[in-house]
């Protein structure tokens, strides 16, 4: 009997180090779980990105208005466009902001309204729409 427990013994250590790798269930089980998290992360993510361009153009659009009102100090009306932000100015100043500032974080100009609206006409509004169409501005 001892003898019979000592093979079974030696069989079952035998085949435990012929066994050296994974087999390809565990190894797809594990590959289906870190697909599965990173997928859930990369939504969670997307939606974090999202916020932050929010509220970069928010910070933009309010930026752009404290120009905007520089501007008016020193050419006596708000600038038609955005873009006039960006060249040198009428009175022979240097240009109020880069040329990079007036684009919004998805790539279009932001809108200038001098008759500000949205500000009850206190300033002039400005503000960009999102791809989802929210409007979002210094107001």
């Amino acid at each position: 009997m001892l003898l019979r427990s000592h093979r079974t013994l030696a069989s079952h250590s035998a085949l435990r180090a012929s066994r050296t790798g994974f087999t390809l269930l565990e190894v797809l089980v594990v590959v289906a779980i870190i697909v599965m998290l990173a997928g859930v992360g990369g939504y969670y993510l997307l939606q974090r990105y999202e916020d932050a361009k929010v509220s970069r153009a928010k910070i933009d659009a309010v930026a752009l208005s404290s120009q905007a009102e520089t501007f008016k100090l020193n050419n006596g009306e708000y600038p038609t466009s955005i873009e006039m932000l960006a060249q040198p100015q009428p009175n022979g100043m240097s240009p109020l902001v880069g040329p990079d500032k007036i684009f919004d974080p998805w790539g279009k100009p932001y809108i200038i309204d001098p008759n500000g609206p949205r500000n009850n006409g206190l300033k002039a509004d400005v503000y960009t729409t999102t791809p989802r169409g929210q409007e979002i501005g210094n107001f």
